[in-house]
């Protein structure tokens, strides 16, 4: 453990990329939008925006070049693969928690200023952040750790088989999601998928996503043990 926090801390010598470029997108977006609203004349028209997400987007280049700058200088310096990828999950689940509650804190702001007083819903994204301060926390930690972990997947799989392996990794996911539709269509049971996600609760929902950051969390682990530098 006192190997993986070791990790976390020599990662953190580059903070822009884990701190300032994620918030910093977010407020230029957020800035763009609330002017956005602005000019509908205040309050009186409900704005939609909910482009929160793209701290989401953000997060998950953080993850992938996570596996590029830093991995030869460490394992130079002696670091196990283990350790260097347990370190960064730790390094990204707890930016996850901090990150998840801030965003949590703007929500309940946004709510109690009416949208920023401007009807601006940035943070409040229906069905998903839009039930209690806890529930939101939960939601976006998991969601961001998710996330980071996905990024850090594909940044594996391209230092282990190059442009060619991540080009055929995420064709394989496009197929699979292909196949899916596919199947789904040709059996006429829409009907079942949508009444599925209706009837998923937001804490359903949060366990259906923590479910996913387990196997995300499994394939990295084990593409990295194979991984070169």
């Amino acid at each position: 453990m006192n190997t993986w926090i070791k990790v976390a801390r020599f990662q953190l010598a580059d903070r822009l990329s884990y701190t300032a470029v994620p918030w910093g997108i977010l407020v230029v977006n957020f800035a763009i939008w609330y002017v956005i609203a602005g000019s509908f004349g205040g309050g009186g028209t409900q704005v939609l925006a909910y482009n929160v997400c793209v701290i989401y987007v953000v997060y998950f280049f953080v993850g992938m070049f996570s596996m590029f700058r830093s991995l030869p200088f460490a394992f130079a310096l002696g670091v196990s693969r283990r350790a260097y990828y347990c370190g960064t999950v730790l390094l990204a689940a707890g930016l996850s928690a901090i990150y998840g509650l801030l965003l949590t804190l703007l929500k309940v702001l946004e709510e109690v200023s009416g949208g920023w007083g401007v009807g601006l819903h940035f943070f409040r994204v229906a069905y998903i952040l839009s039930g209690p301060w806890y529930q939101t926390w939960l939601t976006s930690f998991v969601g961001l750790t998710l996330i980071f972990l996905y990024g850090m997947w594909f940044g594996l799989v391209q230092r282990r088989w190059g442009l060619l392996g991540t080009l055929t990794f995420a064709c394989t996911q496009v197929a699979a999601v292909l196949i899916g539709v596919i199947t789904v269509s040709s059996s006429h049971d829409w009907t079942s998928v949508g009444h599925f996600f209706t009837a998923l609760s937001p804490a359903g929902l949060t366990g259906l996503l923590a479910a996913l950051t387990a196997v995300l969390l499994a394939g990295g682990y084990a593409t990295m043990r194979r991984v070169t530098v």
